[in-house]
């Protein structure tokens, strides 16, 4: 149909040559944008900003939070937060290792405000005016009254390097076995300072670690004494019988009473239970020895502080003849 082809001519072509049709081309080019993304899904958009530290402070960094949350958790176990006036003071007083200070804004101060001020700005840390409310959050809703410090965490030693031939004296370390109180830590630290001893092992599982409670109960032995996280007690009591230590598990029901050791002058590992369970039944098996501490009642015992405090001071007094 002629007629017909040179209409169809006629449509395809403009006076300017231009194709026809190319309305329809520009829509094909805007397909697939969609519409206009929100403000918070624009990445350089304030608003996109803003979402991003609210996300975070509520722990949703994906679906359902989960990222965030392990991320919070792990922050969490790594650092530790001291608050609350009398604490903070106590803590800078004992040198606890202490990242950063943080100040409510607007405090009321007292003198346990201004000491920490200045025992703060002596040592040079940080310190950092806060949001009652973001101290609040940091403190997971303590009662920080305008104070509190972050502790970063413990740098551990690892066990092998309490297996040291080049130590100076006769090798003396205290293993704990289930101990959970910090303070128990921080003074059998203390003691292992005061007799010669060279290191304390803890295990990574269902016991206490160093926390500022541990530091502080230390009177800074902390800082000299190495403090070692074994994966298993057991293992690595194990290790140091082949490097040649005795392994003495102290207990109520010893095979020896500690005045008749007669170990003391070889290299040792010094272990305590835990007062309510005593020795775990591996470790039990793993010692030489098992060594009790004679007192005039059957019905009294020693804490686990005490008991480690006795024993280093008669294996210190024996060492000495």
């Amino acid at each position: 149909m002629p007629g017909n082809s040179q209409r169809r001519g006629a449509i395809r072509k403009s006076s300017k040559g231009a194709t026809v049709g190319s309305g329809g081309q520009r829509r094909r080019g805007l397909e697939g944008k969609g519409p206009t993304p929100k403000a918070a899904d624009r990445e350089y958009h304030p608003a996109h900003k803003r979402a991003k530290v609210v996300a975070k402070r509520s722990g949703a960094s994906g679906p359902g939070g989960r990222g965030q949350a392990r991320s919070k958790s792990r922050s969490k176990a790594s650092s530790e937060m001291v608050y609350g006036r009398n604490s903070v003071v106590e803590a800078l007083r004992a040198d606890v290792p202490v990242a950063t200070m943080y100040v409510a804004t607007r405090i009321d101060t007292d003198d346990r405000v201004r000491e920490a001020l200045k025992l703060a700005t002596e040592r040079g840390l940080a310190i950092l005016e806060t949001p009652r409310g973001e101290l609040d959050r940091l403190t997971d809703g303590g009662v920080h009254q305008g104070l509190a410090l972050q502790v970063p965490p413990y740098d551990y030693a690892h066990p092998n390097d309490l297996i040291d031939p080049e130590m100076p004296g006769i090798p003396l370390v205290v293993a704990l076995d289930g101990i959970t109180d910090p303070r128990n830590l921080g003074a059998i630290v203390r003691s292992v300072a005061a007799f010669g001893g060279h290191g304390v092992v803890v295990p990574e599982r269902r016991s206490v670690g160093m926390t500022a409670s541990a530091w502080k109960t230390s009177a800074g032995a902390a800082a000299r004494i190495p403090v070692a996280r074994a994966s298993n007690l057991t293992r690595t009591l194990e290790e140091f019988k082949k490097a040649g230590f005795f392994i003495l598990g102290l207990d109520m029901d010893g095979d020896v009473e500690l005045p008749d050791l007669a170990l003391a002058t070889e290299p040792l590992v010094i272990v305590t239970g835990s007062e309510g369970k005593g020795l775990s039944r591996l470790v039990r098996e793993t010692c030489d020895q098992i060594v009790s501490i004679p007192m005039s009642s059957a019905v009294e015992s020693l804490n686990a502080g005490l008991a480690t405090g006795v024993t280093l001071y008669e294996i210190a007094r024996q060492r000495r003849r």
